[in-house]
C-alpha cells in the first residue's frame, strides 16, 4: 500500500511536472522556428508592446489609458488576426508538417541523378529552371496552374521542358510521388523584404513556395548558372552538386545508394 502511494506521489510530483515543462518547451521551440521564417515576428513584437503598455498602465493605475486599452484591445486582436492571416496559416501548416505528426518516413527513390544531371547541363547553358519536390503537404493547387504530365523523371524530358523555345520553361516542374506531376506551374512569390536585389522571379518563387509548404525547390539561375536549394523558408544559393545531392537525400528521406546516370548503363 505504501509503495503504491509512493508511486502515485512520484508521478504527480515529479513525472507530470517534468512532462508538462518538456511539452511546453517543445511547443515554444517549434513556434520560434516557425516565427523566424515568417513576418509573424512583427506580430509578436506588436503584442509585446501592447502587453508592456497595459502593465505600465495597470501598475501606475492610469485609469483613462486602461479604459481605452480595454476598449480597443479586443478589436486590435481581431484586426491582427485579419492582417496576419497568411502568417497564421503558415504557422499552423508548419506545425502539421512536423516529423512528430508523420506516421512514417517517405521512401521515395526517384532518380535524383537525372535531376542533378539536368541541373548541371542547364547551369552550363545558362538556362533557368525551377524544380519543386513535394513532401508531406500536397501541391494540388500549384499543380493545377500548369500542364499535367504524370511522366517518368528523365533528364531528356526536363531539358526539353526548360528549353527557351517551349511554353513551359518559365514555370516550375512539380515532382510528386517520384514522378513529374506538372510543368509550367506558377509558384507564389515571397514577400520577404530582405531578399537579395539580384534575385529574380525564380528565386522569389522558390522562397514563396517553401514559406507556405514543406516543399524543397532546386533553382538554376539563368543569369549566373548558380544552382541553389530552397527549403524550410530559406534559400541556399550557389551550392556544389555533391552538397545538393546529400541534402536532397536527407530532406526527401531517400533510401539506397545513388543511382547511376542512364548513359552509363548503356553498353558500348
Amino acid at each position: 500500500m505504501f509503495d503504491w502511494l509512493t508511486n502515485i506521489w512520484f508521478i504527480r510530483s515529479i513525472v507530470l511536472p517534468v512532462l508538462d515543462v518538456a511539452i511546453l518547451s517543445f511547443l515554444f521551440f517549434k513556434g520560434y522556428q516557425i516565427l523566424i521564417q515568417t513576418r509573424a515576428v512583427q506580430l509578436i513584437r506588436g503584442t509585446a508592446v501592447l502587453l508592456l503598455m497595459y502593465g505600465f498602465a495597470y501598475v501606475l493605475n492610469l485609469k483613462t489609458l486602461l479604459w481605452v486599452m480595454n476598449l480597443l484591445v479586443p478589436s486590435l486582436f481581431i484586426g491582427i488576426a485579419i492582417i496576419f492571416q497568411p502568417e497564421l496559416r503558415k504557422i499552423f501548416t508548419r506545425l502539421g508538417q512536423s516529423q512528430l505528426f508523420r506516421l512514417h518516413a517517405s521512401s521515395q527513390t526517384f532518380e535524383v541523378e537525372e535531376i542533378l544531371k539536368t541541373a548541371e547541363t542547364l547551369s552550363e547553358l545558362r538556362r533557368g529552371a525551377l524544380i519543386v519536390f513535394a513532401r508531406s503537404v500536397g501541391l494540388k493547387n500549384i499543380i493545377e496552374t500548369g500542364s499535367r504530365l504524370d511522366a517518368e523523371i528523365s533528364s531528356a524530358l526536363l531539358l526539353s521542358i526548360f528549353s527557351f523555345d517551349t511554353a513551359l520553361h518559365d514555370g516550375a516542374v512539380i515532382i510528386e510521388a517520384g514522378r513529374i506531376s506538372s510543368a509550367g506551374s506558377f509558384l507564389p512569390l515571397s514577400e520577404q523584404q530582405d531578399i537579395r536585389k539580384s534575385f529574380g522571379t525564380r528565386h522569389r518563387a522558390a522562397l514563396g513556395i517553401v514559406e507556405e509548404t514543406d516543399a524543397v525547390v532546386l533553382v538554376v539561375s539563368e543569369e549566373s548558372g548558380a544552382v541553389s536549394l530552397s527549403y524550410d523558408g530559406a534559400l541556399y544559393y550557389d551550392l556544389e552538386l555533391d552538397e545538393i545531392r546529400e541534402k536532397l537525400r536527407d530532406l526527401l528521406h531517400l533510401t539506397g545508394e545513388p543511382s547511376i546516370p542512364r548513359e552509363e548503363n548503356l553498353e558500348d
